[in-house]
């Protein structure tokens, strides 16, 4: 676990990165089979955004001043995939790890959306879909007449795209040129209920965010490299704002979940776990 200011960095840190993301999905499993209940398919499809952003010197951020004015700000749109936050704030030290069992428990923090009321490090309350871009939005043009330079990162759910307050925020953004703004689309292809091909396909999907006027990159999202330089890049786009489209895959890392949507809001039952938790122990680590 690290602690501490974080501050761009001009290369990918890619071991840090690896080794941490083994760390976070095995968090995502252990905590939400300790529930009883969450989405870890959700939240294994985003491990590599959120390492990136939070474990490769991207995100500007501070546990120990988690209201500090200038700090970048995230904010987790898909607000279901919360297991993958919080693995990602007790990683970097917002608070200690054998919190996270308390995930959905009765007076937990920890609870099945973020509350920015009640944890560090959370940016706003969602869960509501469609809602999180708007906020972001929000928050960089209260940036831009505050007079200060942290940047807005919104991961967005792919199913989540289908709603249209989404579409507003992305032409507002565009109309206000508000360039500290950067979505992420965790383009995993499914959503609750089934594909997303078969509920409301819109694809392409880059294209049209790229009719709406922002920059737009397409990565595989389980590329760290590939997904830290998008990250990077975005950052240096002036008068836009730019979107990740990240091709990413439900429950990544555990290859029957992989292959079933159906365990969108399901935790996996203590002998699934075991075997997942076996998948993810990195070389001479057991989990520790």
């Amino acid at each position: 676990m690290s602690t501490g200011t974080t501050a761009p960095a001009s290369d990918p840190p890619l071991e840090e990165m690896a080794a941490a993301a083994q760390r976070i999905r095995r968090a995502i499993v252990e905590m939400t089979t300790a529930a009883g209940s969450g989405h870890p398919s959700s939240s294994l499809s985003a491990v590599e955004i959120m390492t990136a952003l939070y474990c490769g010197g991207l995100l500007r951020h501070d546990a120990a001043r988690p209201e500090w004015p200038e700090r970048d700000r995230f904010i987790l749109s898909k607000g279901h995939a919360a297991p993958i936050l919080y693995a990602v704030l007790a990683e970097r030290g917002y608070f200690g790890a054998e919190q996270l069992a308390s995930l959905r428990r009765i007076g937990s923090p920890l609870e099945g959306h973020p509350n920015m009321r009640r944890l560090p490090g959370v940016e706003a309350s969602t869960g509501s879909l469609g809602q999180g871009l708007s906020i972001g939005l929000g928050h960089a043009l209260a940036g831009r007449v505050d007079g200060r330079d942290y940047r807005v990162y919104v991961l967005l759910g792919d199913g989540e795209v289908q709603e249209g307050q989404v579409w507003e925020a992305v032409m507002a953004a565009a109309q206000y040129r508000v360039a500290s703004l950067t979505a992420i689309v965790d383009h995993n292809k499914a959503q609750q209920t089934d594909l997303l091909e078969r509920v409301v396909d819109y694809r392409p999907l880059a294209a049209k965010w790229e009719a709406f006027q922002w920059h737009v990159q397409e990565v595989d999202g389980h590329d760290q490299a590939a997904v830290w330089q998008a990250l990077a890049a975005a950052r240096d786009v002036a008068g836009r704002p730019q979107v990740i489209v990240a091709h990413t895959v439900k429950g990544k890392g555990i290859p029957w979940v992989e292959r079933d949507f159906s365990y969108h809001g399901k935790a996996l039952p203590a002998d699934e776990a075991e075997r997942a938790l076996a998948l993810f122990a990195a070389d001479g680590d057991e989990g520790e």
